[in-house]
């Protein structure tokens, strides 16, 4: 089995105490051993522009895209805005896909989300398939995450307390790590 197994970690919110980044970091604790997960920010990253999409990219673009080319998978942990995913974290992956070296190509990827309303995160998850077919990503398509009603889900210590939602997790990231010892 391959050892060290470096996945990109994304949270679509950009706010630091985001339920997706608490849902992140668990996400963390409940990788398989031989995995280690490297959180990606991209709140420096620009509005994609063309005209400075150059062999000299801006510094943070150039950081992104360097971080993305050093792992073996991704894992996006995103809230839905308005049905679909947020655009801060759409922006950075235009970014990060655009050009001759694009890191994210045939990368496995994992998806999961949360969310205060019912629905879990259903239709944004759904408007990523567009662009993980476009990069020819393999993605886990089982177990779906799609954790509603988030702010009941952590103790007042800040603990994470559904277990059922823990082992899909476990399984979805365990189904992460087989894609990319498929690779």
């Amino acid at each position: 089995m391959k050892k060290n197994i470096k996945i990109a970690g994304f949270c679509g919110s950009l706010r630091k105490e985001s339920f997706n980044n608490k849902i992140l970091a668990l996400a963390g604790e409940l990788l398989p051993d031989n995995m280690e997960l490297i959180q990606i920010t991209f709140d420096t990253v620009p509005l994609y522009n063309e005209d400075i999409d150059t062999a000299t990219p801006p510094v943070a673009v150039a950081a992104l895209r360097e971080a993305l080319a050093s792992v073996d998978g991704i894992l996006i942990v995103s809230p839905e805005y308005n049905h679909a995913m947020p655009g801060g974290l759409k922006n950075a992956l235009d970014w990060a896909s655009r050009g001759a070296n694009n890191p994210l190509a045939g990368k496995p990827v994992s998806l999961i989300g949360a969310t205060l309303g019912m629905w879990g995160t259903a239709r944004m998850q759904a408007s990523f398939l567009t662009f993980f077919h476009l990069m020819n990503m393999p993605v886990v398509a089982r177990p779906e995450v799609l954790i509603n009603l988030v702010s009941t889900k952590f103790d007042e210590n800040g603990n994470f307390t559904d277990e059922t939602t823990k082992k899909l997790m476990r399984q979805n990231l365990e189904n992460l790590q087989s894609l990319i010892l498929a690779k």
